[in-house]
Parts: structure tokens; sequence; C-alpha cells
């Protein structure tokens, strides 16, 4: 049997910290190393080394999103999922900015939340299905017309392939190996498509990718049912 994912969870609610501790403690590949409801807490269950951690946004007196950016100055490289009640723009915004790898709502289903963390243990990037559409509206900003409304169909083949390495969180050198080309030609064509997108980083760019794939398996599974 493959290694159980090490998970870590940050609340201030004791009913949501047992409460998501008891979900994933009934996964067969899941273990939960800890849940705590402050930062020094955060602190001492980072020291188990962890493969990712799980944390609310809106929590007193330090919010997730302040734990966060201060354990990224002090180096920690652990993934971060958020599992909030937020379904603001302005808190999915931030998230995102911080490098999240999932933001998701309290009121998903628990086997949604479940596979979710799952997904981004994996490498990718996972939006809750009901921010989707703020997630593209954000990204899109004022653009109008056909094309932009789905920018991602100016993109040729080979920047798509590079867009969907991008939203594992794989690095140029490592597309460049995947894909056996050079590192400055994958720098160009990251710049290529962050100007045919009209965005500003790779991530936002692997988030739009992401939700557009998210949003195209919604409509299959539509389509069939």
């Amino acid at each position: 049997m493959s290694e159980k994912l090490k998970v870590i969870l940050v609340d201030d609610q004791n009913l949501c910290r047992s409460g998501l501790c008891e979900l994933l403690g009934r996964c067969y590949d899941i273990s939960v190393l800890g849940a705590t409801g402050t930062f020094e807490g955060l602190r001492d269950l980072l020291s188990q080394q962890p493969d990712l951690m799980v944390l609310d946004i809106r929590m007193k007196p330090l919010d997730g999103l302040t734990m966060l950016e201060q354990i990224r100055k002090e180096g920690c490289k652990v993934p971060a999922v958020m599992l909030t009640m937020s379904d603001s723009e302005a808190d999915l915004t931030n998230a995102i900015r911080a490098g999240v790898r999932g933001y998701l709502l309290k009121d998903m289903a628990p086997d949604d939340v479940v596979d979710a963390i799952r997904r981004v243990a994996a490498g990718e990037l996972v939006v809750a299905p009901a921010m989707t559409i703020k997630m593209i509206d954000m990204l899109r900003g004022d653009q109008q017309g056909e094309e932009l409304k789905n920018p991602l169909k100016l993109l040729t083949d080979r920047e798509r392939e590079i867009l969907q390495l991008l939203s594992r969180g794989e690095s140029n050198k490592s597309i460049a190996n995947a894909l056996s080309i050079s590192y400055d030609t994958v720098k160009q064509h990251v710049r290529h498509i962050l100007t045919k997108l009209n965005l500003s980083s790779r991530v936002k760019a692997a988030v739009l990718f992401t939700v557009d794939q998210q949003t195209r398996s919604d409509e299959d599974k539509a389509s069939r049912s």
C-alpha cells in the first residue's frame, strides 16, 4: 500500500475541526497529523512535515491568509488549501495571489471536499464549483468580445500543453524536460500565453485553465445525465 497523504488542519472553530478530522480520518489513504486553531499550533504541526495543510480564512486573531503569508516568509513550502464559508471574490482573489492550491467551500458535499484534497495533493489546482464564475470574472476583468469570453481559444496546441503543465505547478525547467524543448523556449511560450490571455502572472493563467477544465467537465456530466 502506498504511503498515506499526511494532512494538518487549521480552523478556530472546534466543531469544524473535529468534523473535518472525522471526515478525513475515515479515508484509507489520508492521515490527519493534527488540528489546531492557532498560529503557534500551526507552527508545531508543520514540524511533523505534512504533505498538505487545510486552513480556514476567517479566523481570529490571525486569519488564514495572514498565517499562510507568515509561514511562507519563514520558508514553508507545504501546499495549502483554503476551506471556508467565504464566497467573497476578494477572499478568493487574495487566496490565489497567496499561492493556495485549492479554494473550497464548507457547504460542499463531504465527498467532494475529500476528492478536492486528493486532487490538490496530486498537483492540481482546485476551485469550488460555486466560485468558478467569480474566478472567471476576476481573471477576465472588463474584457469584451466573443474571443475573450473564451480566451483559451487564442492559444496554440503547444501553448495549451504548456499551460496544462503550469496548472500542475510545474516549473519552466521541468516543463522543458517534459516536452524536450529548451528552457528559453518555455519562457517565450509563457510570455506569449500571458499576453494572449491578458493576464499578469502564470498563477492566474493556471487558474483560468483549471477553471475552464472544471467547467467543461461539469457541462459534460450534465449533458450525459
